[in-house]
């Protein structure tokens, strides 16, 4: 529908990066007023609107990825698809913030709920003051046209910190800098068995008796690492390949990091993806990402993200990770514990499923590997919850694409949803 993705343009033009959202906050806030809607707003961002008798509350996140140029966004389209150049496109969560927008001037009995920094935590969520008054919530956050999520993986966000030293060395320098990485989301795409930029970084200078002046890579706690840049001092004469590019930037005295085979030895012994896959439900059911690594400070530190679908899988990764540090003198800790959404089938699902099989072919009941604010929104109130969204690839980077038919499809399925619960 052309007026969900005019909506969707106006949002783009305003930055709308995690942690920096109150442009697109004070806009969306002013526009909720304007469409007749009472509105509140938390103390950590999030924006309540409620109109008329509601049945039924939709939610999205107002917050984006940055990649690239992000969050200056130039949109084109290309064979069906809306991209950003160069930069991510923000669909994840933009389209349903848009599609929320649109069904806000339509119609008379809606609540709405556009929750803050959801990309880096789900903060908002945690977070979240308002009352929501309807008994039923439709989550606009997911990424598949047929699918009907009543299930999300829980997380939990892990650091490593080690205390490094230098000492004076003389020899052959080289700038390392990854390339060809796809990246993307580390729980969506990491079934994809995705190349992470660190690891291949640490196993080319490993493999070539390298030893660190620099390394640094990653982009967010919850994207598979597709930049990494490293300065070494190596002996050997070394030849790029294909995943990382060499520059030779001459003999040179330097200083290099005396836990050079430590870290490298770290990264490379750490078992990073999958580690357990739910057969009935056809996804991953627990993985873990080694997201970020900097080196500021005089400390290495490291962070990353592990999800899973079970309670007791995500409590264990967590504990195994820790030792994992543990055992080469990290100094550890983990925060942002939420659980996974363990739904169920109910009267919205159900409803929800007959609306979005008008437009979508073989329409089903699923799960997901990633986090949905569903799961912690269900906790705070007695709510039935379900999540549906548009085709998007490759959220959480420059390669993010939405599928302009499936806004359609997606768009129609909720006003007949909003439809029937006036």
């Amino acid at each position: 529908m052309q007026e969900v993705i005019e909506n969707f343009k106006k949002i783009c033009a305003i930055p709308h990066c995690s942690f920096e959202t109150e442009q697109l906050k004070n806009f969306l806030a002013n526009y909720a007023k304007e469409s007749g809607f009472k509105v509140q707003i938390d103390k950590v961002g999030n924006i309540h609107c409620i109109k008329g008798e509601p049945k039924i509350c939709l939610q999205s996140h107002y917050d984006m990825v940055c990649m690239g140029d992000a969050p200056m966004l130039e949109l084109y389209e290309e064979n069906g698809f809306l991209k950003a150049k160069n930069a991510s496109l923000g669909a994840d969560n933009g389209i349903g913030v848009a599609i929320m927008m649109e069904a806000m001037k339509r119609f008379s009995n809606l609540e709405c709920l556009f929750t803050n920094d959801e990309e880096v935590g789900l903060l908002g969520a945690n977070g979240l003051e308002c009352e929501i008054k309807a008994k039923k919530l439709l989550n606009l956050d997911h990424e598949g046209e047929d699918e009907i999520m009543i299930g999300c993986a829980g997380g939990v966000d892990i650091k490593a910190s080690h205390h490094f030293s230098t000492q004076k060395a003389c020899g052959k320098v080289y700038e390392l800098e990854a390339r060809n990485f796809k990246g993307g989301h580390s729980g969506i795409d990491i079934i994809k068995n995705q190349k992470n930029a660190l690891k291949e970084m640490a196993k080319f200078i490993t493999q070539n008796e390298g030893k660190i002046i620099f390394f640094e890579g990653g982009e967010r706690i919850n994207s598979i690492p597709k930049h990494a840049k490293a300065l070494i001092l190596c002996e050997k004469d070394l030849r790029e390949n294909e995943w990382i590019k060499c520059t030779f930037k001459g003999e040179q005295e330097v200083q290099i990091c005396e836990q050079s085979e430590l870290l490298l030895s770290a990264i490379n012994a750490f078992a990073n993806g999958i580690r357990n896959y739910d057969t009935k439900l056809n996804i991953v059911k627990t993985s873990i990402n080694l997201s970020l690594l900097k080196m500021q400070g005089e400390q290495i530190i490291f962070e990353l993200f592990a999800r899973s679908n079970a309670l007791d899988e995500l409590k264990n990764i967590e504990f195994e990770t820790l030792e994992f540090f543990k055992g080469y003198d990290f100094k550890v800790e983990s925060f942002n514990f939420y659980p996974p959404w363990e739904g169920k089938e109910s009267a919205l699902s159900e409803e929800v499923f007959k609306a979005l099989s008008q437009f979508v072919k073989d329409v089903k009941i699923s799960a997901i590997h990633g986090g949905l604010e569903c799961g912690i929104i269900e906790k705070k109130f007695p709510l039935m919850c379900a999540s549906i969204g548009p085709n998007i690839y490759n959220p959480h980077s420059t390669d993010e694409r939405c599928e302009l038919s499936s806004v359609e499809k997606i768009s129609k399925a909720v006003f007949e949803v909003l439809k029937n619960n006036q």
